[in-house]
């Protein structure tokens, strides 16, 4: 179920049998020669509809812009400051909790995302509290990042070795071109790649990191393993779902 394809006497039925909500979140940044700007927020969108239609809960927009201001040397890319998501997040959480949500479900397709997540759950409870909503003191939020699901690691390496690194990552981008197998990209990629270097401003970034990669050797990836990764994420994304809003 859709929140943005749903009506809002439909959402009103939802909420009289479940408190609980699924977030995409992503961001829209380079990944390299041969990977979608869009790569983070596509994988978490298809992610959190697979998973919303396995656990039949409801599935919010996606958040398609996230922290990635790092990235801001490659053309394309779109960033919020972390202050600007927190404030983000904290809307949308709080409108949502006004009408009765207090399960938040956020599957994140970003790492750059995960400290400013936590920091805006921590903004957001303490903004609910001021507030004095009825359901202030019941709301919870938790972060499902896909791509550190185990068994999406597991096949990764599995698959991809050392050569899996951490941005512009064969799995991510497999799971682009199995959504969107007419807009696979070619390109020519140098066998040294660049990794292990600290992350900081955007310029140093591209200084040691020339072509967007870290590590990573997205030619390996291809609409087969996509689809695989793209299964075990759902997989292991319901089990905490339903663990989540229905704990023992």
């Amino acid at each position: 179920m859709l929140l943005h394809l749903s009506t809002w006497p439909e959402v009103e039925t939802y909420l009289s049998h479940s408190t609980g909500i699924i977030l995409p979140i992503g961001s829209t940044e380079q990944h390299g020669p041969t990977g979608l700007i869009g790569t983070d927020a596509i994988c978490a969108e298809a992610i959190a509809r697979g998973t919303g239609e396995a656990t039949h809960a409801i599935v919010s927009p996606t958040l398609n812009v996230g922290m990635a201001l790092h990235h801001m040397a490659f053309p394309g890319t779109i960033s919020f400051r972390p202050s600007t998501l927190i404030n983000v997040i904290t809307d949308y959480i709080t409108s949502l909790a006004r009408h009765g949500f207090n399960k938040f479900f956020f599957i994140n397709g970003h790492g750059g995302n995960i400290a400013t997540l936590k920091a805006a759950f921590a903004e957001t409870y303490a903004h609910l509290g001021d507030l004095q909503l009825p359901n202030a003191n019941l709301v919870q939020c938790q972060v499902g990042n896909w791509f550190m699901c185990r068994s999406v690691y597991k096949l990764a390496k599995e698959l991809y070795g050392d050569q899996e690194g951490s941005h512009a990552t064969p799995s991510e981008v497999a799971v682009t071109q199995y959504l969107y197998p007419e807009a696979i990209k070619q390109a020519t990629l140098s066998e040294e790649v660049a990794k292990g270097y600290p992350i900081y401003g955007a310029a140093d970034f591209r200084r040691h990191y020339p072509d967007g990669r870290m590590g990573s050797n997205p030619a390996l990836a291809t609409p087969e393993h996509g689809k695989q990764l793209y299964e075990l994420a759902v997989k292991d994304l319901s089990q905490s779902y339903l663990e989540f809003v229905n704990p023992t």
